[in-house]
């Protein structure tokens, strides 16, 4: 029997989203949350018909025609058109796993009982999560202000029998879903549709989908990166405790520590060394791997506080009596950490790059390109290029989609974030680590081969014991591609302990 997760107003972490989307979970209103909703919605429709003046996207039209006044007759209308108008979406598809949380998240913040919603809207939009009914929504459109309205348009069109999504391998038209599963669509009431649109759900998506990622990447560049360290034959003074309690920045204080866990035991650590220092990839891990879990910690604090939060406008007060207009759906806080969490992580495939390319030289008495017959064979000379180019991909990538602002709706939308294309570039970018550090690890397993008969620890053995078995050693050439394909799935399936 699947697990049931209750939303409810307590504050999510990141590891209770990973078991929601991972383990499987149904969802349901707890009994709090729906009296939540169904007081909101009960003091709004009060408030309509009692009171005659202009409630900003409730009894009036949107962005820069704020002071167009919708007769009450038309109010479902008007919000059913604000749906279908904005779903302007374009370029490729959301992935699917993105689309599940964008769905959770917009569920979790309409809970809050702030927003105005009907408890049968967001008891649909449970549905469809449980049901893995994933609407087609496009990557391209959202400013990253006023919500994402685009993206989330295309995610609420399915509720009034509009737009297509996936279901069960295939793709459904809105009104077949409905038929499908027997559901009736939905009827807008005043506030809905706006409710659905505005928010940061696209990008808190994202921010939390790379943010599961970013602290597994982290570990496995650690892990990686103390195996290059050994099989370049690579000194354990920089990593010593005494060196990092006098700059403890608590990433590379923790960095430090978790490399000298990995190389506990190490015979090729604990051997004379010939040469008295190594580069700056291997010994400065520490510093340029901490600074980015610094940068990680960072960004999770800021998605956790706004996937905790309500993102929409205007926001109800119902015990305050006060209806105010906004700007919750503004998606700074999150274009920030976006950026930034997308050139840490960036830096982490840098980084990890330039071992490769250390490792493959021919330097410390290991073979040029790693293999016993360079010339007849190429070895791991193309990886490090693809690599290189994955890396200068990433930089380009890593340029702040934040400082940028175009104007819209006629200047009333004077400032915008863009933090929906930082997203978006994030994603690439996390994508990219991966196929960076698979290239590290196939390189650093060749060159301990060659360290032979002496080992690793017995941790750091086991894994590329385990590796092996994805991905044997290269005694002549052979085509790498299917090679680093494999490198790259053994990572991302590689357990870790959860981070947090």
């Amino acid at each position: 029997m699947e697990p049931t997760h209750f939303i409810s107003a307590k504050p999510l972490s990141l590891k209770e989203l990973d078991h929601i989307l991972h383990g499987h979970s149904k969802l349901a209103l707890s009994e709090s949350s729906r009296q939540q909703i169904i007081k909101c919605r009960d003091y709004l429709d009060q408030k309509l018909a009692t009171s005659i003046h202009p409630i900003y996207g409730i009894n009036t039209g949107f962005g820069s025609l704020y002071n167009k006044n919708i007769p009450k007759d038309q109010l479902e209308t008007l919000q059913e058109n604000l749906v279908k108008s904005h779903a302007c979406g374009t370029g490729p598809e959301v992935p699917r796993d993105i689309v599940l949380l964008m769905l959770f998240l917009k569920v979790q913040s309409l809970a809050y009982g702030y927003s105005g919603v009907q408890v049968e809207t967001v008891e649909r939009l449970i549905d469809m999560f449980n049901e893995r009914v994933l609407p087609r929504i496009y990557e391209m459109g959202s400013l990253g202000a006023s919500g994402d309205l685009a993206p989330l348009a295309h995610l609420s069109l399915t509720l009034i029998g509009s737009g297509e999504a996936h279901y069960l391998g295939k793709i459904y038209s809105g009104e077949e879903i409905l038929k499908l599963l027997g559901w009736e669509k939905i009827h807008f009431k005043a506030k809905e549709g706006l409710a659905l649109l505005n928010g940061t759900q696209f990008m808190s998506a994202y921010g939390i989908w790379s943010l599961l990622h970013a602290h597994r990447l982290l570990k496995l560049s650690n892990l990686i990166g103390a195996l290059s360290l050994d099989a370049f034959d690579g000194r354990l003074e920089p990593f010593d405790e005494a060196v990092h309690a006098i700059r403890p920045h608590p990433g590379q204080v923790a960095v430090a520590a978790a490399i000298r866990g990995h190389l506990r035991g190490s015979m090729l650590a604990s051997q004379h060394k010939k040469h008295i220092q190594d580069p700056y990839s291997f010994r400065c891990m520490p510093q340029v791997h901490g600074a980015s879990l610094d940068a990680i910690q960072f960004a999770n604090q800021s998605f956790l506080t706004e996937i905790n939060s309500v993102s929409d406008n205007p926001n109800i007060f119902a015990e305050a009596d006060k209806i105010i207009s906004a700007g919750n759906f503004h998606g700074q806080p999150l274009a920030l950490p976006l950026d930034f969490l997308g050139i840490a992580l960036a830096e982490l495939g840098n980084i990890s790059e330039r071992r490769t390319y250390q490792l493959i030289s021919g330097a410390r008495d290991l073979p040029n390109y790693l293999v016993a017959n360079p010339g007849i064979n190429s070895g791991l000379m193309i990886p490090q290029y693809t690599a290189a180019s994955l890396v200068s991909q990433n930089k380009q990538l890593s340029t702040p989609a934040s400082v940028d602002s175009i104007v819209s709706s006629n200047g009333q939308e004077d400032h915008v974030s863009m933090g929906a294309n930082g997203a978006t570039k994030l994603y690439r970018i996390v994508n990219n680590v991966y196929s960076i550090l698979a290239i590290e690890l196939i390189t650093a397993a060749q060159a301990l081969q060659f360290r032979r008969p002496l080992k690793t620890s017995s941790e750091l053995e086991d894994f590329v014991n385990t590796f092996r078995q994805v991905v044997p050693f290269i005694e002549v050439d052979r085509e790498l591609h299917t090679d680093m394909v494999a490198a790259e799935k053994f990572l991302k399936k590689y357990a870790l302990e959860f981070p947090v």
